[in-house]
């Protein structure tokens, strides 16, 4: 009998030709699933993207929606504070201080 060294010759061939078929089969199931669903996946996304808000549902928003200058002049803090460009100092830093502590990282921990 002659020296055979484990996993040569037919064996591996055999492993090869079993390892493509079921490559082969993988590659038709997805690509039935795909044809069968892909539609119905295709319409829900198309659906979910026609009910997400336009530029048009943010008309009369009370957020600014406009560029901001290099630096930050006295009608654009009152447009990000909420407040009245002709309001006073005191009221700019009531507003300020309300904006920062709601954003603070800190916020709500112990």
């Amino acid at each position: 009998m002659a020296n055979r060294v484990p996993g040569s010759g037919s064996q591996t061939k055999t492993g090869a030709l079993i390892l493509g078929g079921l490559a082969l089969a993988a590659a038709g199931f997805a690509g039935r699933y795909a044809l069968r669903y892909g539609r119905v996946a295709q319409e829900a996304i198309r659906k979910q993207m026609d009910a997400l808000p336009n530029s048009a549902a943010f008309a009369n928003s009370k957020y600014y929606k406009g560029g901001f200058d290099a630096k930050i002049s006295r009608r654009e803090a009152g447009l990000v504070l909420g407040v009245s460009p002709a309001a006073s100092k005191a009221k700019i830093k009531e507003a300020h201080r309300r904006i920062m502590s709601l954003n603070h990282p800190d916020r709500g921990k112990i």
